[in-house]
Parts: C-alpha cells; structure tokens; sequence
C-alpha cells in the first residue's frame, strides 16, 4: 500500500531522486523506473506542479534534440516515413472503433485511446479532447491508460528489437510508429542507438502533426461546430533549430552540449511521469478500457514490427 501519510517523506524522497537522476545523468527508462517507485509506494507530493513542469519540459527538450540533427536527414526520414505513418494511423483509429465495441467502452473513452494510440499519445488525447468536450474522467482513463502502457514500452522495446535483430533504422521507425508519446519514443530510441533516436523522433514528430488533421475529422463524425484545437508549436521549432544546427554548421561541442541537456530533459520528463502513476490511478482505469487499450497497442505492436522487418 502507498505511503500516504507524510507528504514531507515522499518529497525528500522525490528531490533526493531527481538530484541522483541528474548527477549520474541516468537514463530515461531508470528515470522512469525511480518515479514509478514514488507513484506506486508513496504519493506524488508536487502533483499539479510536475503536470506543468512535464508538458513544458518534454517540448523544450524535443527543440533541444533538434540541435542535434541535419535538417536534410530530418526531412528525408519524414518523406520515408509518410505512407507507413499514414496506413498505420487509419489502421489503429479504424480498429479501435471495432475493438470499443467488442469491448463495449464508452464511446469518447475508445476514440480518445485509439488517438492516443494512432498518433502521440497525452498530445492527441489532449487536442481531441477540446474538440469532443469530453468529461474530466473520460480524459484521465484515456491518458492514464496510454501512459501505463508508455511506462510498459519503455522496458520492454530496446529488448524485442535485440530480440528479432532489429537495425537501428527498423527500430527506429517500428518504435516511432508503436509506442505512443514522444517521450517514452525518444526514451526507448536513445537506449537503442544514436541512429535509432534520429529516425525515431523525426518519424514520431512528423507523425505529430496528424493531429491537425484528425481534429478536423473528429469535428465532422462527431458533427461539432466551431472547435478550437491547441497545435503543436514545439514541433516548429524543433525544426528550426535542425536548420540553425545545419545551416550555421554549429560547433559539435555546443551541440553536444545542448543534445545532453535535453536528453537529461527527457530523463526528469519520465521521472515526473512515473510519480503520477499510482495505484489508485491504476484501478481507476476501468477493465474493459484497459483491455482495449492493451489488445489495441498489442496489435499495432506486432503488425507495424512485421512490416518493419520486412523493409
């Protein structure tokens, strides 16, 4: 059972792990894994702070990656990358529909986690969310179910692509296209390989900007007038700072130097995250949405890596 009884324990305990987290400069998924002991024996003491400070971070450290990256490798994985993004998204969105009403889940719930699935996970379900009007739980549900499963990806990616001997492209592409937010993306990429990470968060960015599109499709099926949408801006200038860093040949050193400021980013990102998974956000998912989302990232997990290992 969690430790709820002293916020002050559960605080030391949080600021004593992010100090580890950035002193030895741990990874992502040992990141992870520290805020999900504080989520799961403990209680997040900071709770709305780190909702902030999560959102915020993870766009400043994508803007960050890009420093890191030649605008013409960015451009050329999003070009090779634009039919599987686009088959893959209609396949998930199309079999989440099916897979909601074999399981018979609300239906704003099972759209909401078939975007999530489909196209970026928390940053889908956020933008589509205004566009339904969906109620504060039906959001939570969604994005708790998406982020236990991101928390799930982390682990378990790097060793299937060891597994079935994935190259760094494969892995790269298959990971960007299964595992849902940017974050857990980039955290399963950078343990797998440089060059895994580079297509990844290429692939997984320009996958992003779906959510435009998608917003307008939900506005029609769910015949909505007038919807607002928040697009994703840091995707921009994750793009201009890769043509900063190529066309002004930026010293390696400062580059490197922003790439490991924003990979340590990305580190705190997944620690923050795994602090907000309890035991009681959990339960509070429901069986039948979790069996949905689970059998839904089971299957586009196993389809898009077949594809992928025939490329």
């Amino acid at each position: 059972m969690p430790i709820q009884g002293n916020k002050q324990i559960a605080a030391v305990v949080f600021w004593v792990m992010l100090v580890i987290i950035l002193v030895l400069q741990l990874s992502a998924g040992l990141s992870l894994a520290l805020g999900l002991l504080i989520g799961l024996i403990f209680i997040q003491p900071y709770p709305k702070q780190s909702k902030k400070v999560t959102k915020y971070l993870l766009q400043i450290s994508i803007v960050g990656l890009g420093f890191g990256m030649n605008i013409h490798q960015v451009m050329q994985a999003g070009k090779d990358g634009f039919m599987f993004t686009l088959i893959s998204i209609g396949f998930a969105m199309g079999l989440g529909y099916l897979l909601g009403r074999l399981f018979k889940v609300n239906d704003i719930i099972a759209y909401l986690i078939s975007c999530g699935t489909a196209i970026c996970g928390g940053s889908a379900i956020g933008a589509v969310s205004q566009v339904l009007k969906a109620d504060e739980k039906e959001i939570s549900v969604s994005i708790g179910i998406i982020f236990i499963l991101n928390a799930v990806a982390l682990f378990i990616f790097p060793p299937l692509g060891h597994m079935f001997g994935l190259t760094q492209e494969q892995f790269g592409i298959w990971s960007a296209i299964a595992i849902h937010d940017t974050s857990s993306v980039v955290g399963a990429s950078a343990k797998y390989g440089n060059d895994a990470l580079m297509i990844a968060t290429t692939i997984k960015l320009a996958r992003a900007l779906w959510i435009v599109p998608l917003v307008i499709l939900t506005s029609f099926l769910f015949k909505i007038k007038g919807s607002l949408f928040s697009l994703p801006w840091f995707i921009v200038f994750f793009v201009i700072a890769s043509i900063i860093s190529t066309q002004l040949n930026l010293p390696k050193e400062i580059t490197d130097a922003i790439v490991k400021v924003a990979k340590a980013g990305f580190s705190v990102t997944l620690f923050l995250i795994g602090c907000g998974i309890s035991v009681a956000s959990i339960k509070a998912v429901g069986v039948r949405a979790l069996l949905l989302g689970i059998t839904l990232w089971i299957l586009i997990m196993f389809s898009t890596l077949f594809i992928v290992m025939q490329y």
